[in-house]
């Protein structure tokens, strides 16, 4: 594995190293001890996938408050994404900063996303696959979002969402709520 840090500090890109030969390669998709050793969280409590139809389909921002918050593993293996993330840490030099990346089948890049960021991402293609690995359990009380187009925000979004369920469409502005709410 390759890992890259982003501008916001704790998150990182990674991509695999690959092993060619003539069948096609091999690689490692994660790795527990290269992990720690880049100063990222190993653990995986659980492994989601997510199917889109259509581009343009917008999931999040999603995150749990403490003591359920969670690291993400997150990496497209059919069509593409822009994946974002968002750091939610006030005592960070990055609050409510934003970062995106695009996860493709081909690039094979997946997003770290550490404790305390929201998640989100649109699909770019139609029947776009994404899989992620997560610290934690989905813990209904403790889930959170923050609107995909906040303005306090800013993301820059690639594509207009087409698809978004009527959660994540309801999500508050972050002028809507307190700072202990979030």
């Amino acid at each position: 594995m390759q890992i890259h840090t982003t501008p916001l500090p704790g998150s990182a890109l990674v991509d695999l190293k690959l092993l060619e030969d003539d069948r096609g390669f091999f690689a490692r998709a994660f790795c527990r001890q290269e992990f720690i050793d880049a100063g990222l969280e190993p653990l995986v409590e659980q492994a989601n996938i997510s199917f889109n139809h259509k581009a343009g389909t917008l999931r999040g921002f999603h995150y749990q408050l403490e003591p359920n918050a969670e690291t993400k593993f997150i990496r497209c293996y059919r069509g593409a994404i822009w994946d974002v993330i968002v750091d939610l840490r006030p005592e960070s030099p990055t609050y409510l900063k934003w970062f995106g990346a695009e996860l493709t089948e081909d690039n094979r890049t997946a997003m770290y996303v550490p404790r305390n960021f929201a998640h989100a991402y649109i699909t770019l293609t139609d029947k776009a696959e994404v899989m992620y690995q997560v610290s934690t359990a989905y813990t209904p009380g403790a889930e959170r979002g923050l609107r995909w187009d906040d303005p306090a925000i800013g993301v820059e979004w690639p594509i207009q969402p087409a698809v978004i369920s009527e959660k994540d469409a309801a999500w508050p502005l972050l002028s809507e709520v307190s700072v202990e709410a979030r």
